[in-house]
């Protein structure tokens, strides 16, 4: 983890959500999971001032959950590729959309669906000790030195 984003919370949440917090951050990972790579297509996807998508680029980038690319050298152009990292991020994105068409779900809304069979997608969390969907059974959230 980059030093200047840091979190020194123990909460793996909290650590997350130090970086990737803010709404442009997780639709950049998102446009980058259907396939966008360029500034101009992020942009022009979200509507966002360039500055603010230089910022959130480049701290994706630092945080490892994307990679720049040189894509052409005259004039040179850079294209940002989801690491490792960032393509483990898609559950927790399709997660979160499940969860906005369960609670925001007004209105006509983008579907997620399985490119091999072509049918809508429900997400589900599981606890692959346990095989329990998560939110069935009780959890507790242990500190490090044990509380």
């Amino acid at each position: 983890m980059n030093e200047k984003n840091s979190c020194p919370d123990p909460c793996p949440i909290a650590r997350c959500l130090a970086f990737l917090g803010d709404t442009w951050s997780l639709l950049i990972l998102r446009d980058a999971h259907i396939g966008l790579t360029r500034f101009d297509q992020f942009r022009k996807s979200l509507g966002i001032a360039p500055t603010i998508l230089t910022r959130r680029l480049a701290t994706l980038t630092e945080e490892g959950m994307l990679e720049k690319r040189l894509y052409s050298e005259r004039p040179p152009r850079e294209e940002y590729l989801l690491t490792a990292a960032g393509r483990d991020f898609l559950p927790v994105l399709v997660m979160i959309g499940a969860w906005g068409h369960q609670y925001r779900g007004e209105g006509p809304l983008v579907r997620i669906q399985d490119v091999e069979t072509g049918a809508d997608i429900k997400p589900v969390a599981i606890d692959e000790v346990t095989g329990a969907k998560i939110g069935t059974r009780p959890l507790r959230f242990v500190l490090p030195d044990g509380r």
